[in-house]
C-alpha cells in the first residue's frame, strides 16, 4: 500500500503541476492578446485621425489656385575682360601664400622673376 500511495501521490503531483503550467500559459496568451488588442486599436485610432487630417488637407489644397509666375529669361552670361580683373598682390606675395597654405617653407635662395 506504500508505494500505491506513492505512485498516486506523484501522479497527483505531476497532474497538478501540468495543470498550473497550462493554467500559466493561458493567462500569458490571454495577456499578450489583451496587449494586442490595445495596439491594434491606438494604430487604428491613429490612422483614422490622420485619415481625417489628410483628407481635410487634399480639401484645402484642391480650393488653392497657382498664384505664381515662374520667368525664365534664360542663361546670364559673364563675360571676363582684362579691364575687369583687378591684381591686388605681386606673384612673389601669392608664391608665399601659397607655400604658407601648403604648409611648407619657400625657398628663398632662388626667386622667381629674374634680378635686373
Amino acid at each position: 500500500m506504500n508505494k500505491l500511495t506513492l505512485l498516486v501521490s506523484a501522479a497527483a503531483l505531476a497532474a497538478t503541476f501540468a495543470a498550473g503550467w497550462q493554467v500559466s500559459q493561458w493567462q500569458n496568451e490571454s495577456a499578450q492578446l489583451t496587449a494586442e488588442r490595445a495596439a491594434q486599436k491606438a494604430i487604428d485610432a491613429s490612422m483614422q485621425r490622420e485619415s481625417k487630417i489628410a483628407a481635410h488637407v487634399e480639401q484645402r489644397l484642391s480650393e488653392l489656385t497657382a498664384n505664381e509666375r515662374v520667368i525664365d529669361r534664360g542663361i546670364i552670361r559673364e563675360i571676363q575682360k582684362p579691364i575687369y580683373q583687378r591684381v591686388c598682390l605681386e606673384p612673389d606675395a601669392i608664391r608665399l601664400l601659397n607655400h604658407a597654405a601648403a604648409g611648407t617653407a619657400p625657398d628663398t635662395t632662388e626667386p622667381n622673376a629674374a634680378l635686373p
